[in-house]
């Protein structure tokens, strides 16, 4: 990347906050931080109950949006790729204090950001927690025949929220 761009954010969730693109989209992940699935794959997947994106569109590279499944008016589970409900809601996340502010949409916002090349402080905590959540793959692998995909179907759905291609396992 030769010059650095910055990029203004003006949605529901954030007015004047701004940041600046660092690496090259898709390029130059942390060495722990190898997600299966790209920002736009997990949309046209089906993700979130089609919710989470719907006014910041702006933000975000158009091709993105071709062909994903959104939901403007509510959450919407039929959307998702298993057809299931599996997220908590963004109060939750508050609650647990799993919300920087930020990214004050959570996970997916933050990775978001980093794929398009935004290097933050609080990418450190980010890639442990995506790290953690690899102990479904372990349950799924340990509890399902292989590609079953009707096979716990809402941790499935959580695994693709966090860029773990579940479809394959």
């Amino acid at each position: 990347m030769k010059t650095k761009k910055t990029i203004q954010v003006r949605d529901k969730m954030q007015k004047n906050y701004s940041y600046t693109l660092t690496e090259p989209m898709g390029k130059n992940f942390n060495s722990q931080f190898k997600p299966m699935l790209t920002p736009k794959q997990l949309l046209a997947l089906g993700v979130f109950g089609g919710k989470y994106m719907t006014d910041c569109k702006k933000e975000f590279p158009k091709d993105w949006f071709t062909k994903a499944k959104l939901s403007p008016e509510k959450y919407n589970a039929t959307i998702n790729y298993f057809k299931v409900r599996a997220s908590q809601s963004l109060s939750a996340w508050k609650t647990k204090q799993w919300i920087h502010k930020d990214d004050p949409r959570g996970w997916f916002q933050w990775y978001c950001r980093y794929f398009l090349g935004r290097r933050h402080a609080d990418d450190a905590r980010q890639i442990k927690r995506w790290r953690a959540i690899k102990r479904h793959v372990t349950q799924i692998k340990n509890n399902c025949s292989p590609k079953d995909l009707f096979c716990r179907r809402a941790q499935r759905q959580a695994l693709l929220h966090w860029v773990y291609d579940s479809r394959k396992l």
